[in-house]
C-alpha cells in the first residue's frame, strides 16, 4: 500500500496541463498572419495563458507587457521565443516556459468561384493543391470552360503588391493528370473557373438552342448543324452569323453560303463565343410546295366528283 503522504506530494509536484492546452486545435505549424487566432500558455502563469487574436498590423498584446509583440511572419516556435524574451526583458518572469498553438488560421484564405458546383473560401492549412481546392468546391460544373485561372498576389516593382494570373487548362490538370500544373497553394490565391462560351443556333433547324463552345477549332457551322440535328424542311441555302463587336457592342451580319459548305465546295466557317447562327426560311420554296399541295388537292377532289365552292 502506497503511503498517503507520497501520493499527495506526487500530485503537487507533477506538472499540470492547462485546460486551454487540452482544448486547442492541433493544426499544422505554419507562419502566423494577421487575424489568426493563437493560444498562448505560460507554465505556472495563468494570467498569461489565453487565446489571442493577431491584429491587422500583425502584432499581439499581453497583460502587463508594455510593448506589443510582432507575430506576423513567425512560426509558433519563433513566437514562443519572442514572448519569453519580452517577459524576461521587462522582468515579469524569470526564464518563462511559453507554448504557442494555432487555434484558427484566418490569414491564408483560398477562394474558389465561377463554374464550380459549390463556390467556397477556406484556409490553407497544411499542404493544399489546386486539385484539392477544386474538390472542396464540389468539382467543376457542366458549364465550366476549358481553362482555370489562378491569381496570386506577389511583390511587384518597388515592393508594391501585384497580381499575377496563371492559366491552367482542364485537359492538362484533370485529363492528362500533369503534376506540374497541380499548383501548390499557400493562401491568398483566387481560383476562378470561367463559364464556357456559348453559340446560339436559331431558325430552320430541327433542334434550335444554345450550345457550348468548348474549343474554337471544333466550333464550326457544320458541327453546330450536327448538334442541332440538321436542317429543317424549307431551310434557306443562305445562312447568317450575327456577331457583336466588343466593346462597342455593334452588331454585324455575316452571310455564309450554306449550300456550298454542305456540298463541300466552300470551307467550313468557324464560330466565336456568343455568335448567333441564323438559318432563315426559304419562303419561295415553301410557297411553291404549298401551291403544289393545293393543286394536287383540287385534282383529287374533282376526280372524286366532290367539288365545294366557297366565296
Amino acid at each position: 500500500m502506497i503511503p498517503l503522504l507520497f501520493v499527495l506530494v506526487s500530485a503537487q509536484v507533477r506538472p499540470s496541463t492547462s485546460a486551454l492546452e487540452m482544448s486547442v486545435a492541433n493544426l499544422p505549424a505554419q507562419k502566423i498572419g494577421a487575424n489568426d487566432l493563437i493560444a498562448i500558455s505560460v507554465y505556472d502563469a495563468p494570467e498569461f495563458t489565453r487565446t489571442v487574436r493577431v491584429g491587422a498590423d500583425g502584432l499581439i498584446r499581453l497583460p502587463m507587457v508594455k510593448r506589443r509583440i510582432r507575430a506576423d511572419g513567425l512560426l509558433p516556435a519563433e513566437l514562443e521565443s519572442a514572448i519569453a524574451e519580452a517577459l524576461s526583458a521587462e522582468q515579469i518572469l524569470v526564464d518563462p516556459a511559453v507554448t504557442v498553438t494555432i487555434v484558427e488560421y484566418h490569414s491564408r484564405p483560398i477562394s474558389v468561384a465561377g463554374a464550380v458546383k459549390n463556390p467556397v473560401t477556406f484556409q490553407a492549412v497544411g499542404t493544399v493543391t489546386l486539385l484539392e481546392a477544386l474538390t472542396r468546391a464540389g468539382g467543376l460544373s457542366p458549364e465550366a470552360g476549358p481553362e482555370i485561372l489562378v491569381t496570386r498576389v506577389q511583390p511587384g516593382e518597388g515592393g508594391a503588391p501585384a497580381s499575377l494570373t496563371q492559366r491552367i487548362t482542364v485537359e492538362s490538370l484533370i485529363n492528362a493528370a500533369d503534376p506540374d500544373v497541380n499548383l501548390r497553394l499557400y493562401g491568398g490565391e483566387e481560383i476562378r473557373v470561367p463559364e464556357v462560351g456559348k453559340v446560339y443556333v436559331v431558325g430552320n433547324v430541327k433542334k434550335p438552342g444554345i450550345y457550348p463552345l468548348q474549343e474554337a477549332s471544333q466550333s464550326t457551322v457544320l458541327r453546330l448543324l450536327a448538334l442541332a440535328e440538321g436542317l429543317a424542311p424549307y431551310a434557306s441555302r443562305q445562312a447568317y452569323i450575327i456577331r457583336r463587336e466588343e466593346p462597342s457592342g455593334a452588331r454585324h451580319e455575316i452571310p455564309i453560303e450554306l449550300k456550298k459548305i454542305l456540298e463541300r465546295k466552300a470551307p467550313d466557317v468557324t464560330l466565336l463565343a456568343n455568335d448567333v447562327l441564323y438559318i432563315p426560311d426559304s419562303s419561295g420554296r415553301r410557297a411553291t410546295v404549298a401551291a403544289i399541295d393545293r393543286i394536287v388537292g383540287f385534282g383529287a377532289a374533282t376526280a372524286s366528283g366532290l367539288l365545294i365552292w366557297r366565296r
